[in-house]
């Protein structure tokens, strides 16, 4: 009884290490794609944060937006990998 105990909490943590991870990726990833989505208003003159959705956003913001919109759901595979 005793052993099984033990056993159950050595397995529990080592699958610990690798919970931690996926949020850590998804993360790191939605950060990277935040700082995409910046460079992409600066460059085009604006600043992140300020627009807000209409009928007159310029077409270049919709660009961004759908960028950001794409690069963050391709974090999710990352929050889903479990990386060690």
């Amino acid at each position: 009884m005793n052993s099984q105990i033990i056993f159950i909490i050595i397995i529990l943590l080592l699958s610990l290490s690798l919970i931690k991870s996926g949020p850590l990726a998804y993360g790191i990833c939605q950060t990277g794609c935040n700082a995409l989505a910046v460079s992409c208003y600066a460059a085009a003159g604006y600043t992140f944060g300020t627009v807000t959705a209409g009928a007159g956003i310029p077409a270049v913001i919709v660009g961004c937006n759908s960028g950001l919109g794409i690069c963050m759901a391709g974090c999710i595979a990352a929050g889903f990998a479990p990386t060690i």
